[in-house]
C-alpha cells in the first residue's frame, strides 16, 4: 500500500512524502503507482521548472517506495504562489486517486 502525507506550515504546504508500493498490478503494469509516480515526480520535476525552486528531494532510487519533498520558500512572491498551486495539485489529484482505490492508497 502506498502512504502519503502533505505537510502543511498554516496555510502553506511546505512538502510531501509517499512511501511503499501499491501492489495493484503486476510489475510494469500497476496503475496506481504509474499514476503517483507521474503526479509526484511532475510536481517536482515543474515546481524547479516554473518557479525555479529548487525542493528538497530524498527518495529510494534503488527499490522505489519512498520520495520525501520539502519545498523551501523563495524570497519571490510570485514563485511561493506558483509553488503552492502546483502542490496544491498534487494533493487534489493523490486524494482523488486515493478515493477511487482506497485500498492500495492512504492519505495521511
Amino acid at each position: 500500500m502506498i502512504q502519503t502525507w502533505i505537510f502543511k506550515d498554516q496555510d502553506r504546504i511546505s512538502g510531501f512524502k509517499i512511501t511503499g508500493h501499491a501492489d495493484s498490478g503486476e510489475y510494469g503494469r500497476d496503475i496506481v503507482c504509474a499514476a503517483v509516480s507521474v503526479l509526484s515526480i511532475n510536481t517536482v520535476n515543474s515546481i524547479e521548472q516554473i518557479t525555479k525552486i529548487m525542493p528538497l528531494v530524498d527518495s529510494d532510487d534503488d527499490n522505489g517506495g519512498f520520495l520525501s519533498v520539502n519545498v523551501p520558500e523563495s524570497a519571490d512572491a510570485d514563485a511561493n504562489r506558483q509553488a503552492q498551486v502546483l502542490l496544491e495539485a498534487l494533493e487534489l489529484g493523490l486524494t482523488d486517486i486515493s478515493k477511487s482505490y482506497k485500498e492500495y492508497l492512504v492519505m495521511n
